[in-house]
Formats: structure tokens, sequence, C-alpha cells
């Protein structure tokens, strides 16, 4: 990988990681919160609050209004209704008649089909390191996920639905990385805003109740945390090294919630070394892969925060800027044809 692209994958590599950390700590905290909230309503309020969290987050930073080039608005437009509306209605289906381990055990398919989507639908290069790594990662998930009893799939429908819901958000990932350039704040508040209200009107047409403000206040919170600021964090990782390889450093984050769980004193688990033995081989598998040939890079114009002397963006200013300083605005790159290792990130879709 040359300087400029290991940096940029690092970027990318930290960030998808992170999204794993505080999305894998909700699930031991959202817990505490289940004895006063269905899980449903639980799941709204917890989209609410990645809603509201990263709109106030935006309002007190003043941060730039964000203008979605038109091609760019379908994308978006796909991806909430596939991750906010569509999976979370047929993981509702699916879990209303299904055991919770059998559910747990198939939510495990999105990593895959995440990485299937990516590379049949949308052409994203894997070698074998990466294949393995994703493989070893998705193991390590499954593993973490299969109960101490077996779990139990009564019929094939609900199971159906479990996996189509998995299918619903691996889209909502292939889709979100065609706009991983837009402001990821804006993007995740955007899918927030859509999912949360959602998932809260499903849950109380079928009977649900709000919980004590309390409990809605820290639902709220952690929806912000663990909801927000991780899609956040999972947008700038699609932005850097492609969909199929966030996708899985994401996949980790039940390895995350088990260790927290085990913090807050649950016991320690044969399962749990073994997961965190696949899941670190799978990341290093990823790290030390290579890639790289010659490539064309059509001409384009388009707006994203960015730094000069990574190699790709090097046009003029009306006032110099030095590299490395972080700025944004509409910049065009001619077309230019290069060899050097490099990531699938938001500059590197060509065919190969």
């Amino acid at each position: 990988m040359s300087e400029s692209g290991r940096g940029l994958g690092n970027t990318g590599v930290r960030a998808a990681l992170a999204a794993a950390v505080l999305f894998g700590a909700s699930a031991p905290l959202a817990k505490l919160l289940l004895g006063d909230v269905s899980p449903w309503l639980l799941a709204g309020l917890l989209y609410v609050g990645s809603g509201l969290g990263l709109g106030l987050w935006r309002l007190v930073r003043r941060t730039p209004r964000v203008r979605l080039a038109r091609p760019e608005v379908p994308w978006l437009l796909g991806a909430v209704v596939a991750g906010g509306v569509a999976g979370p209605v047929l993981l509702m289906f699916g879990l209303a008649a299904m055991p919770a381990s059998g559910a747990s055990l198939l939510l495990n398919a999105e990593g895959v089909l995440t990485a299937v989507i990516a590379w049949v639908v949308f052409h994203e290069p894997a070698g074998r390191r990466v294949v393995a790594g994703m493989l070893a990662i998705l193991a390590g998930a499954v593993v973490i996920a299969v109960p101490t009893g077996q779990a139990q799939v009564d019929s094939v429908w609900p199971a159906v639905a479990v996996v189509g819901a998995c299918a619903c958000w691996a889209l909502d990932n292939n889709l979100t990385r065609k706009v991983a350039l837009s402001d990821a704040t804006w993007l995740a508040a955007v899918k927030g805003a859509v999912a949360g209200p959602t998932n809260l009107v499903l849950a109380l047409a079928l009977g649900a109740h709000l919980p004590s403000a309390a409990t809605t206040a820290g639902a709220l919170a952690l929806g912000f945390v663990a909801y927000g600021l991780s899609l956040a964090l999972f947008i700038v990782g699609l932005r850097h090294v492609g969909t199929a390889r966030a996708g899985a450093y994401f996949s980790v984050a039940p390895f995350f919630g088990a260790v927290l769980a085990l913090a807050l004193g649950d016991p320690l688990t044969w399962q749990l070394a073994v997961a965190g033995t696949l899941m670190a081989s799978g990341v290093w598998l990823h790290l030390t892969e290579r890639h790289g040939h010659e490539h064309t890079h059509a001409a384009v114009t388009h707006e994203h925060w960015h730094t000069h002397g990574d190699g790709h963006h090097a046009h003029e200013h009306p006032e110099p800027v030095a590299p490395g300083v972080r700025h944004r605005h509409v910049h065009t790159h001619t077309a230019t044809t290069h060899a050097h290792d490099h990531y699938p990130d938001a500059h590197h879709r060509h065919d190969h």
C-alpha cells in the first residue's frame, strides 16, 4: 500500500472498528433498559436518539448545509428505505415468530450479504486474503451468537424474514457507499430521522407503551452514541476502505459487546476466546492485504473533505493550502492513469 493509500486505509479501518465498538456496546447497555420498555419500542427510541442527537450536534457545531448532488439522491433514498424502513419491518415479523437465539445467529448474515452485493453487483475487488479475512470475522461473530443451548428455528418463514432484513441492511450499506463522500453526520442523521419514527409507530401500533422519562432519556442518549456516532464512523469507513471491508470490520461488534458484558459481570466463555482469535486473524488478513495495479481515474467534479499530498488532490486554489490541511470545496479531478497500492475507496471504483 502506498503511503497515501496506507494512511487513508488506516483511517477507514480505525473508523469501522470504532463503529463496531460503539454499536457492540449497545447490546449489553440496552439490555439494562429492557425491563421498562419493549424491545421494538427501544429500537425506535435508539434510532430517534441517533437522529436527534446528530441533528443537535450539527446545529451546535454550525455544520455547513449539505447539498447532495441530484444523481446521488436516489442512492440515499434507496438506502433509507432499505435500511430504515424495510429492514426493521422484516426483522419485526421474524422476531415475533421465532426464538431470539435463532434470530441472533441469522443476523450474522448481514456481513456476508454486504460483501456478496459489493462483489457481485457493484464489482468491488476482493482477493483471497480479503475473502478469508471476512470469513474468519464472520465465523467469530457466529461463535459469539451461538447460545449455550441449541439455537432453534421452528418455521422457515420467520427465518426468511430475518435474512430478508439482513439483505435490506446489506443493500443499505452498499447504497450508502455511493454517497459516502457526503457529510457522514448528516447521512446518519437522515437515516435516524426516518428509522426512528418508523420503529416507534410500528411498536406503538402493536401495543407497546412509552417508558418512564428516565428510561426514555437513557435510550435516546444510548442511541446517539451507539447508533448515531457509530453509523457516522461506519460511513467514514465505507469512504476509505470500501463496503465489503468496512462491513467485515463492523462484524466484530458482537465481540466488543461480549467483552463489555463480561466487564458487567457475565462469565468468561470459550466462545469469547475462540471468537476473539478468529476476529483478530481476520482483521490481520485485511490489514496485511496488498492491492495495486495501473488504473485510470475518469475526470470528475465533486465536493468533499480532503487534504493535499495524498496523490489524488493536487488541484489549484486561489489561496495556497498546505499539504495535510483538511478542507472542503468543489474541486475537479482531471483524468489520470497511474499505478499504486490502494483500497476500493471512494476514489478507486474502477473495474478489474
